[in-house]
């Protein structure tokens, strides 16, 4: 028997109605990775963002070329319009939800993770200005944002970190491959022991989007984020953490850390982050050794 569009209208209602939209995010994540896993598909070198695009809504979702009209592709990004019908979006309409919430609450990261497995250079993002009911598409895009290059940036920042007398740590935070936050540490020059650098790039990143969500956002750090640093990225809600060298290579080099890891943190909170580690990794720890 076809599940009609109405069925799945009504049973997304029931969703909604009873469960919180975390738990809805974990789900779908969940769901999203097996069925990956299931088609034997690998994280791939250098995908596209068309290739990313099209294994998502044509393969996994079903959707058509109609459904989904691209207005602008270049190497790095995929940019359109979701026209398919919803069942999501009509079900807001019924309970009187604000689809600008729930879809960015379960569905922003859940998709983000789907893409992880292919390549977590790219990265989903939703303008939620142009959003359906209160559009009449949602404009959604894929983008391929350079790991490296923006560690270089965090590396940056960590050396003058050390040149002003403190510790040297730097730390980038992106929406996509805007630079919405760039810090270093300086609790020493300060005098304040909370500025670290992740501290200084995440108020610096809230300031600049004038939200304290930072839900589709990724931190770039040249270490990993201690305990209190993972914390904020939790209270934060980024979607990703990157970072260079770990806590427990730091300590074996002298530094004094607390020896708790960014995924400890993160896997006893509410909040789905994903952790990347080892990115430019011998430049990051030539910084501590």
């Amino acid at each position: 028997m076809a599940i009609t569009f109405e069925s799945k209208v009504k049973q997304q209602g029931i969703r909604l109605q009873n469960s919180a939209c975390r738990t809805i995010e974990r789900e779908v994540a969940k769901k999203r990775i097996d069925w990956f896993k299931q088609n034997r598909l690998k994280r791939q070198e250098n995908p596209s963002p068309r290739a990313a695009f099209e294994l998502l809504f044509f393969d996994y979702m079903g959707l058509s070329k109609n459904d989904l009209p691209v207005i602008l592709e270049t190497q790095d990004e995929i940019t359109w319009l979701s026209k398919n019908n919803c069942p999501t979006l009509e079900a807001c309409k019924q309970l009187e939800l604000d689809t600008r919430h729930v879809c960015r609450a379960a569905y922003e990261k859940s998709t983000q993770a789907f893409l992880s497995q292919l390549d977590p250079q790219l990265r989903f993002l939703r303008s939620y200005e142009e959003i359906r009911p209160y559009a009449d598409h949602c404009k959604e895009m894929i983008v391929k944002v350079g790991f490296e290059a923006m560690m270089e940036l965090a590396l940056e920042e960590a050396r003058i970190s050390k040149v002003e007398g403190n510790k040297g740590y730097g730390a980038v935070v992106t929406m996509g491959k805007r630079i919405i936050g760039q810090s270093h540490d300086t609790a020493i020059t300060e005098k304040d022991p909370s500025l670290h650098a992740e501290v200084n790039a995440i108020r610096e990143a809230s300031r600049t989007i004038g939200d304290g969500n930072l839900c589709g956002a990724i931190l770039f750090t040249t270490c990993e984020p201690c305990p209190m640093c993972s914390s904020l990225a939790v209270w934060a809600n980024l979607t990703s953490i990157v970072y260079g060298a770990s806590i427990q290579e730091t300590i074996q080099f002298g530094r004094s850390r607390i020896n708790a890891g960014s995924r400890e943190i993160v896997e006893r909170s509410p909040v789905m982050i994903e952790i990347f580690g080892g990115v430019m990794i011998e430049q990051c720890r030539a910084l501590y050794s």
